[in-house]
């Protein structure tokens, strides 16, 4: 659990509901580990993270559930934020378009992506929860 009494901890929490991108690292079969970049939110206690379906990341996920997430450091190479996970792929899960946290966080992102929010919610049909292990936050 992240403490947030603590000033990292706070920091980190601040970061984790601003920030619109973290790195997803999952690990294929052959060992090579995957990094990619990923929308989420932040409710405090885990990470939502839709997907498309048939993604790499997915199929790690389907293997080996555990994972890293990062935040970018600021430009001094501080205020990091590392976090070890287990991801759970949550089948019937509502789409994008019925959490409102997402559709305000990302609205203007998926515009510019060339997506509307219906069309969003149909192509990052799979929904990932990650519950954080151990942190690492600096």
């Amino acid at each position: 659990m992240l403490d947030t009494t603590i000033d990292t901890g706070a920091r980190a929490d601040r970061r984790l509901r601003e920030e619109r991108i973290t790195r997803l690292t999952t690990v294929r079969s052959d060992g090579q580990p995957q990094s990619v970049p990923v929308w989420f939110l932040w409710d405090g206690d885990s990470f939502l993270i839709y997907s498309q379906p048939d993604r790499q990341k997915l199929k790690n996920i389907g293997r080996n559930p555990r994972l890293w997430l990062h935040l970018n450091s600021n430009d001094r190479g501080g205020d990091v934020v590392r976090v070890e996970g287990i991801a759970e792929i949550l089948d019937s899960f509502p789409p994008a378009t019925e959490i409102p946290e997402c559709l305000e966080k990302y609205r203007k992102s998926i515009a510019r992506i060339g997506f509307d929010p219906e069309a969003f919610a149909r192509a990052y049909s799979v929904a990932l929860r990650v519950t954080p292990e151990p942190w690492q936050i600096w």
